[in-house]
């Protein structure tokens, strides 16, 4: 969602007081640098939100809906439905200027239990299973030149994905500043791919191949639940002007691959970019998969990087073990959020089928974004006079509540084994908060095995 992506990334300048190097006062906190400046926000903005889905969903879109027409409708229902939820998030993130995110909206909303849950699933299921996912983006786009025509061999994908997840989690434990830096560079390198495939594929367009859009609605899947596993005073304009802006990149992005590529063509694709630049060009085709692996690697390393700050922030608040709110005393950054974060990612490396993790990770996702929403409409009416410095139309946020309520439940009925997964996942949460953060007169031994237990992992 992209203005939790604006929120999350306002929230990695925020100094925070750590609890590693004794502490104290005034200056001699210890803190996470602001080590952010404008150009670094922008790229890690457009990292987050011009995500490497783009090089990899329309597969999985494509597939879900079964016609070239209804795939291409529901990027363009999805880019508005992102603007609605972002005017949404909007207001959230102006009302409640925490860190956190929608850790900080449920709990403003509706106590400490639901928040906990959320971050209970979000750092062990849809946190690390989005590393997962960019990583194996990256590693297919690496080894594809050198296995045309052939099946990559599965281990090969894993190692090269485990590999990039050490190095960035390394990085961004290291310093902060180099990771910022190399975001500038990965910005670059999406652009120049999205702009190659566009701009090729609206030439090839123009020159008469339209055989694939002949009969577009051909072979659309009439089982409503498919698609459901796809999608201050200045902020509202940025909305408005950038969310537009990102629908027509994707639809157009969509439409260039479909005019090059046939379904079955791309469908068969491990890698649609890279396929793409195969067919399109005689020379220079193996930019594609450098520009892409590139952007890839780039939105994993901003993914790890914020994501860290919510499980750091979770431990300052006392819902995880105080050894993930520790920051490095000469890097100063959330050493052991990354550790423990980059350790989970690799768990989820176990499978190499991109699309079972999105459809595993996407329905806990959907049930927390439901929930921060509700959380909105719940403090409009408990907390009629809370200071709203950006206050929007109530339908828009019931609009986006229904639609929520829709990617919720439906799933149930098309994937009940990946929904009782997840939900048995958040269920596993409420004893882990009864005993981790309501069981306050813990036996001293429960307390020291606890702490040996985690100094010995960290």
């Amino acid at each position: 969602m992209p203005a939790r992506a604006a929120m999350t990334v306002s929230e990695t300048t925020e100094p925070l007081t750590g609890q590693a190097g004794g502490g104290g006062s005034g200056d001699d906190r210890v803190k996470l640098k602001k080590e952010l400046g404008l150009v670094e926000g922008v790229a890690i903005i457009i990292g987050i939100i011009v995500g490497s889905g783009i090089f990899v969903s329309p597969k999985g879109v494509l597939a879900t809906t079964g016609s070239v027409g209804m795939s291409l409708i529901v990027w363009v229902v999805c880019g508005l439905l992102s603007m609605v939820g972002a005017l949404c998030y909007a207001e959230l993130g102006t009302s409640i200027p925490k860190s956190g995110g929608d850790y900080a909206y449920i709990n403003e909303g509706f106590g400490s239990l639901p928040a906990f849950l959320f971050l209970w699933d979000a750092n062990l299921i849809f946190v690390p299973t989005t590393n997962a996912i960019m990583a194996l983006t990256f590693a297919n786009y690496v080894l594809q030149p050198f296995f045309p025509g052939c099946e990559m061999p599965d281990n090969a994908i894993r190692l090269i994905a485990a590999l990039a997840i050490c190095l960035l989690t390394f990085i961004n434990s290291w310093n902060v500043r180099i990771t910022t830096k190399l975001q500038d560079v990965f910005m670059v390198t999406k652009i120049a791919a999205l702009l190659m495939i566009i701009v090729a594929g609206m030439i090839h367009l123009g020159k008469g191949h339209t055989e694939n859009f002949q009969d577009a609605f051909k072979g659309t899947t009439t089982d409503p639940g498919q698609p459901c596993f796809l999608c201050f005073r200045n902020l509202p304009r940025a909305i408005y002007f950038s969310l537009p802006l990102v629908t027509v990149i994707y639809v157009l992005a969509n439409v260039a691959y479909l005019a090059v590529l046939s379904p079955t063509e791309m469908l068969s694709s491990d890698a649609i970019a890279v396929t793409f630049a195969n067919e399109l060009f005689s020379h220079g085709a193996w930019l594609m998969p450098l520009f892409v692996a590139l952007s890839a690697l780039g939105g994993l390393s901003v993914h790890i990087m914020t994501s860290s700050r919510l499980c750091f922030v979770g431990a300052r608040q006392g819902h995880f073990p105080d050894f993930l709110a520790l920051i490095n005393y000469p890097c100063h950054t959330p050493a052991t959020s990354l550790i423990f974060l980059g350790l989970l990612s690799l768990a989820y490396l176990s499978t190499t089928n991109i699309y079972t993790l999105i459809e595993y990770a996407s329905f806990v996702e959907s049930m927390f974004i439901l929930t921060s929403i509700a959380s909105l409409l719940y403090m409009r009416w408990k907390k009629p006079d809370m200071e709203r410095p950006i206050k929007i139309n109530l339908v828009i946020p019931i609009v986006f509540l229904l639609v929520c309520g829709f990617l919720v439940f439906l799933p149930i009925y098309v994937r009940p084994w990946e929904v009782g997964m997840g939900l048995f996942i958040t269920a596993t949460g409420v004893p882990a908060y009864l005993v981790g953060v309501r069981w306050k007169n813990k036996p001293a031994a429960f307390t020291r095995f606890s702490g040996r237990f985690f100094d010995g992992l960290f």
